[in-house]
């Protein structure tokens, strides 16, 4: 006969799986690589110009107006065909911004699942992260938004930018050695705006 302990952890790991499953089954994978593919890959480019064409149009890139019904039916058909399309997730990210939801009117899932299936598409996808971190930043989701910027600065330590948007989170989290790192090198690299190191200077924390 079974004792009360281990049948107590049977229903507690019983209940884990089915709260892993479900949330799987609610944010699948991304899997079309048929009709689509890879944004950053040329050779799906012609895929990817069906795709713009009827759905990613600049009407729809600029949140005005759907080609199919809702604007994030259309950013959601383009997302389900190309997981990684940056433009589509930064338009994601102001649509959901613009509409204070986390799934917007017409997209099959959350914006949160639609960086989540793009980042298990392509883990070093470098321009993801900084998109989501942006994403998360505007939410106020400091920590989140760290370690997205994080990651996108360490597979593209080169890109400038992603260097000075950690160096501006790490500055808001009083990470000054952190952040004046990052200044360096994303001016190093030839970023042309001084404001991070403006704040630097003003906070004390600047070393030449």
């Amino acid at each position: 006969m079974p004792s009360r302990t281990s049948l107590i952890l049977a229903c507690l790991l019983l209940h884990a799986g089915a709260t892993a499953y479900a949330a799987a089954a609610a944010c699948p994978p991304a899997s079309n690589t048929v009709t689509g593919g890879d944004y950053t890959n040329p050779e799906h480019r012609d895929r990817l110009a069906v795709v713009e064409r009827f759905h990613f149009t600049p009407q729809v890139e600029r949140l005005e107006r759907g080609e199919s019904g809702h604007i994030g039916g259309d950013i959601g058909y383009t997302l389900d065909h190309f997981a990684n399309h940056h433009r589509a997730l930064a338009a994601l990210s102001r649509l959901g911004l613009r509409e204070k939801s986390s799934q917007p009117k017409g997209s099959k899932y959350s914006v949160d699942c639609y960086f989540s299936r793009a980042i298990r598409f392509r883990p070093d996808d470098a321009r993801v992260r900084a998109i989501f971190g942006g994403y998360l930043l505007a939410l106020g989701q400091l920590d989140a938004a760290l370690l997205q910027m994080e990651e996108a600065a360490r597979l593209e330590p080169q890109n400038a930018t992603n260097q000075y948007n950690l160096g501006l989170l790490y500055l808001r989290k009083h990470e000054y050695g952190k952040a004046r790192d990052a200044a360096k090198l994303a001016y190093e690299q030839g970023f042309p705006l001084p404001g991070l190191k403006n704040k630097l200077v003003a906070a004390g924390q600047w070393r030449d």
